[in-house]
């Protein structure tokens, strides 16, 4: 039976640059990347807070999604902004500005349906505010958490304390490289395990994924593309996908994770082909199976004879 995934994350403006354009005041943030992918495969709880200037028809996408908002924060004040630019290094932003707006005020309060979510995704957010939600959840199934190198330098302790209480961990490799201290990216995700996660998760860009578990890891390479117009949000959506996958089966076994994190995969994979949410607005469940069967394809071959 499917259940809704909870996320908490932010939601902001963001205006970008590109090798191949650029646009002002996008819908960005983290729980929109995010929600808009799980939202493929069962309803979500979103919880942000937004400023006055939030643009209504952005409220109205996810409206028309099954994208619940009872959890939406509106403070007076100013969304959230970043700016951000590309070289031709898609690996790499440099963010241009930055301004926290009413974000910086922001507590996650959880209403009390939300309180009782099975499936709960902690989006990039102060670790100190991932604790926060994780003391209103009541009995979670699973919970997983995202983090950045900006809390592992400055808030290493609330994010272990977070690790702790986690079932999943996403991470890029940059980021776990630098939380385990190690280059090994293998030997980084089993020092995360002994913290009491059952599985971390290793965003790996354009070079694609790993999973990595007690007994095993399963390696998914990235989609081939010859054009990315924007790798913003990517990281996030992947997670959607994984989440809102093992959400919609509710049993999240080793099989189970392993087939989330190639639908994750193929999420990922149409964000990038353009700006912001926008290939995310269009995207249908069909699209994402024919992606799903590509990514069998590329990773088949036989045994030798």
């Amino acid at each position: 039976m499917q259940s809704p995934v909870l996320v908490v994350g932010s939601l902001g403006l963001d205006s970008l640059r590109t090798p191949l354009g650029e646009v002002e005041a996008t819908l960005g943030g983290t729980a929109a990347y995010f929600s808009l992918a799980a939202s493929l495969y069962t309803d979500v709880w979103l919880v942000a807070a937004i400023g006055t200037d939030f643009p209504t028809s952005y409220r109205n996408e996810f409206e028309q999604r099954t994208i619940d908002l009872a959890g939406l924060q509106v403070l007076e004040g100013e969304t959230f902004r970043w700016s951000g630019e590309y070289g031709y290094d898609l690996n790499v932003a440099e963010t241009l500005d930055l301004q926290l707006n009413v974000f910086a005020d922001f507590h996650p309060l959880l209403p009390a349906a939300y309180r009782r979510a099975r499936f709960v995704f902690l989006a990039n957010i102060q670790p100190s505010l991932q604790l926060e939600v994780l003391e209103q959840i009541e009995r979670p199934a699973l919970v997983a958490v995202d983090s950045r190198d900006i809390w592992i330098q400055m808030n290493r302790q609330e994010l272990t304390d977070v690790i702790r209480r986690a079932d999943i961990v996403f991470l890029n490799d940059a980021e776990i490289r630098e939380y385990a201290q190690t280059p090994n990216l293998v030997a980084a995700g089993r020092s995360l395990l002994a913290l009491g996660p059952r599985t971390v998760v290793v965003k790996k860009g354009e070079h694609g994924a790993l999973l990595i578990d007690r007994d095993a890891v399963f390696a998914i390479p990235a989609y081939p593309h010859e054009v990315v117009v924007d790798p913003t949000g990517a990281g996030d959506s992947f997670a959607g996908g994984v989440m809102g996958y093992l959400a919609s089966v509710g049993d999240p076994t080793i099989r189970a994770f392993r087939r989330a994190v190639v639908h994750g995969s193929a999420i990922a994979s149409f964000t990038v082909e353009s700006f912001g949410v926008d290939r995310l607005r269009q995207l249908s469940m069909a699209d994402v199976l024919q992606r799903y069967r590509s990514f069998r394809y590329l990773t088949a071959f036989d045994e030798e004879s």
